[in-house]
């Protein structure tokens, strides 16, 4: 049996289950009525799976999004501290500062500079949210039963 063309709703499913890794929440973002259901019954198609896998291919990796944070969380402002003390070398050769903390850069009308990092409490904030939602269900009895029972749908689904 050869697997139908995906229609729209189904490749919007796709791209919410990619990014939420929900069944559930992508159902019901992609419109479908009864949404644990339809979720589950979509995920035990072998078209969907590999429409997702496509998806999350594409998508911008969870390391690098934490590297990021970190960096605007503990990286360094010397280099933007070099370039607003007027220290020469940094004016000369500005592709070489490190201004990845630096938000933004305004020259004053009276000749002065002003920069805006970005909150470092925030990326600290963001940090704990990530690592709150990556340690989820991690040795978590209930959660792991959840994860045995849906595959067992998935694949009792399957099966019809």
């Amino acid at each position: 049996m050869t697997e139908k063309r995906l229609n729209g709703k189904e490749i919007n499913f796709c791209r919410y289950y990619a990014l939420t890794q929900n069944h559930r929440e992508a159902a019901a973002r992609a419109g479908y009525i009864n949404p644990d259901r339809a979720g589950l019954k979509l995920l035990s198609r072998a078209n969907i799976n590999a429409e997702i896998q496509k998806y999350i291919v594409n998508a911008v990796d969870r390391e690098s999004v934490l590297n990021g944070l970190k960096r605007i969380a503990f990286g360094s402002v010397a280099d933007a501290v070099r370039l607003i003390m007027g220290d020469e070398d940094a004016k000369e050769n500005p592709e070489k500062l490190d201004l990845f903390c630096v938000s933004e850069i305004k020259v004053q009308k009276g000749g002065g500079v002003e920069i805006k990092f970005f909150d470092r409490i925030k990326a600290l904030e963001k940090i704990n949210e990530f690592s709150v939602s990556v340690n989820v269900g991690k040795d978590n009895p209930f959660i792991s039963a959840i994860e045995q029972g849906v595959q067992l749908i998935a694949e009792d689904w399957g099966s019809e």
